[in-house]
């Protein structure tokens, strides 16, 4: 129940401050948030999943979803922090900053966003939500903030800040906020995110390459490119900073790269994530992003970006491993100390997958013990931090995966096949022993000038199984990458590759089947993935062929529709000498005009009424010139290629249907009108050469 007084209403523990209400909501999704706040109020976090799962909506997942919390999970922030978060919103990530915080304040203009955020987050004890217009609010804001938030935010600044400059000045008045030492948190798209390029729409509008093209339809919501942001951050005195890339985008971020940790060839491949509409496909993505990555241009086209200023975090890269049951969800961060040096820890973040920590800390010497003596060194773990934490050894080199894929641009199918040779000699070494990692697939094989280390070993079964199932589920999933590698599907290059891995039989169709319910079964454990909903949902991506065809049918009905008149001068009918038109529609009854103008030296016309087989209606044919009445074209003055079987009625078989007739009036004086009025229906070409033949 609700608590409420002239300014402030409580709802559980949470503290609305309503002193700079205006009274009512400026901007509202509609009834959508109704819903929201009937979930909220009738369902715990805990259920958010199985409802999203059940609505299959958009708004209901962005604002629902706790992969939001991504963006902000992997940050070291000390947990008497004080925080404020600006345009808190429905509250997708104020409880994991509440979680890490001492004390946290939200601003949001809206109530009702307000409201659903308090009711969600009802339970908490330091969170207060100060509802009104950010330039209202500020003035009366703490100006001793370890940290402040901006996610999905600073875009809309025009509507925050009324002033020439209403970016600049917001980062401006923002930093007055923060302690000496604070930091400032933006998440931004990037308007020039290689999604954007490959066919999604503008998150903002809705619109195709409407931030690509620099918004020329205008509006308040504004993206930025990196260097436009960087010079925003040092006119206003912001030092310090660092560049993190959220991938795919901030608002689902499954991993986060950094400038001291980019991505690799290979990695970038969860780039279908338009989860609100239908999207263009123009290009391969992966391919593109393989590109970019070598061109060292990836921070340009980056789909979004984390601003985090002050000194960089020791994280430069975090991988999230949670769209799985609460036992398995994870995180897997690289850490670079001052000295530069690195190491990896891999991290529970739900208390039931310690469990699942200390299950990888025992595989790993498991493993060490199976594989010793083979030169197959495992990348061993060390227990931290009451069994949240595993630390691990970072170890320079290329993955395997890597490795295959420069070994396949290059078409060097033998050191393809010696790869795979050394593979299986290492996957078959001692495979009697009562440990078997499934998870050896070639990613999580790293080649460095020591040799051949396995450095993640997640699913590994205390039992023997055969070598053979660990080396077919390696390559197909190797092979479900696409791109090149569907080169190594070739009969001939294919029979190498199974008699490198030694396998008598490889049944994709199978092994597709094993793979979906070893993810169901043991991985996601009934966890529905942003990837199945996406699939659930109305969301289409349309490849460019696709659209190449639609674009030839569209054509060819436009085509359809259209008329074609030929002249005849005295030298015959001639290409050169014709005129298409677009008949005029009437009203009444499917009826067509057809009206042209014609010099006086036209001796006669040809009249195409269509493209196909078709049965065609002649109603009138009329010429006219200025100052007489209209002159009637009698029905046994033409000449025409199709078949007469009725007054006016005539069936065409084919693409060429025409009819043409001497013009009454040829003696080259003046110009003269002719309009046809007529009816067409297309017949399928078989019935058509039946009535013609008939």
């Amino acid at each position: 129940m609700a608590e409420t007084s002239p300014k402030t209403e409580k709802i559980g523990n949470i503290v609305l401050d309503l002193s700079h209400y205006p009274g009512e909501d400026f901007y509202c999704d509609g009834s959508v948030e109704d819903e929201l706040l009937e979930i909220v109020k009738t369902t715990g976090e805990e259920d958010f999943g199985k409802v999203i799962e059940e609505r299959k909506s958009w708004p209901v997942l962005y604002h629902l979803s706790p992969i939001r919390e991504n963006i902000i999970n992997w940050l070291p922030i000390k947990k008497n922090a004080k925080v404020l978060e600006v345009g808190s919103g429905c509250g997708a990530i104020t409880g994991a900053l509440s979680k890490k915080a001492g004390t946290l304040t939200c601003i949001e203009l809206s109530k009702k966003r307000s409201l659903i955020n308090a009711y969600r987050h009802k339970d908490l004890d330091n969170v207060t939500i100060r509802v009104g217009n950010f330039q209202d609010i500020e003035s009366g804001l703490d100006t001793d903030y370890d940290y402040i938030f901006l996610i999905g935010v600073f875009e809309y600044a025009r509507g925050y800040i009324d002033s020439k400059d209403p970016y600049g000045d917001f980062l401006k008045i923002l930093k007055k906020h923060l302690k000496a030492e604070g930091k400032m948190a933006i998440a931004i798209e990037n308007k020039y995110g290689l999604k954007y390029f490959a066919g999604c729409r503008e998150d903002h509008l809705g619109s195709y390459f409407s931030g690509v093209e620099d918004y020329p339809d205008g509006g308040v919501v504004r993206t930025f490119g990196r260097k436009r942001l960087e010079r925003m951050l040092k006119e206003q005195g912001f030092g310090e900073y660092s560049f993190y890339y959220p991938y795919p985008d901030y608002k689902f971020p499954m991993a986060i790269y950094s400038d001291r940790r980019l991505p690799q060839e290979g990695e970038l491949t969860q780039n279908l994530r338009n989860f609100d509409g239908e999207r263009l496909l123009l290009f391969d993505e992966k391919k593109a992003w393989d590109g970019a990555i070598k061109e060292e241009a990836f921070p340009f086209f980056s789909n979004s970006y984390f601003l985090w200023t002050g000194a960089p975090e020791e994280i430069v890269f975090s991988k999230f491993s949670n769209e799985r049951s609460e036992i398995h969800s994870i995180r897997t961060d690289i850490l670079e100390k001052e000295d530069g040096s690195r190491r990896v820890e891999k991290i529970a973040l739900t208390d039931k997958a310690k469990d699942h920590l200390q299950a990888i800390w025992e595989d790993g010497q498991a493993l060490a013990k199976r594989y010793e003596g083979s030169g197959l060194k495992v990348c061993l773990g060390e227990r931290m931090g009451e069994r949240t934490r595993l630390g691990f050894p970072y170890i320079e080199g290329k993955t395997l995966e890597n490795i295959l894929d420069e070994l396949v641009k290059s078409s060097d199918y033998h050191g393809i096949t010696e790869k795979l040779n050394q593979y299986y000699t290492f996957a078959d070494y001692n495979s009697d022993a009562p440990v078997t990692d499934l998870d050896m697939i070639f990613p999580n094989i790293l080649i460095d000038g020591n040799g051949w280390h396995l450095i993640d070993y997640e699913w590994t079964l205390r039992e023997k199984r055969p070598v053979e199932e660990v080396c077919s589920r390696a390559l197909f999933c190797y092979l479900q990458g696409g791109g090149d590698r569907d080169k190594l599907k070739e009969d001939l290059i294919f029979e190498k590759i199974k008699e490198a891995l030694h396998l008598t039989d490889y049944d994709e169709v199978q092994l597709r089947w094993s793979e979906e319910a070893f993810q169901s079964e043991r991985v996601k454990s009934g966890v529905h993935t942003l990837s199945d909903l996406r699939d659930e949902m109305d969301t289409r991506a349309i490849p460019l062929p696709t659209m190449l065809a639609w674009d030839k049918i569209h054509i060819a009905e436009h085509l359809k529709k259209r008329a074609r008149f030929y002249f005849d001068r005295g030298d015959g009918f001639k290409e050169e000498d014709s005129l298409w038109i677009r008949p005029e529609e009437m009203p009444e009854d499917s009826l067509l005009t057809a009206e042209i103008e014609v010099d006086g030296d036209v001796k006669m016309l040809r009249f195409d009424p269509t493209m196909y087989s078709c049965m065609f209606l002649l109603e009138s044919l009329e010429e006219c010139k200025e100052g007489k009445e209209a002159e009637v074209i009698l029905e046994k003055k033409l000449i025409h290629n199709g078949k007469r079987i009725g007054k006016g009625l005539y069936v065409f078989y084919g693409e060429d249907p025409n009819i043409a007739f001497a013009l009454k009036d040829s003696k080259g004086e003046g110009k003269k009108k002719v309009r046809i009025t007529y009816r067409v229906s297309e017949l399928a070409d078989s019935m058509a050469k039946h009535w013609k033949r008939g």
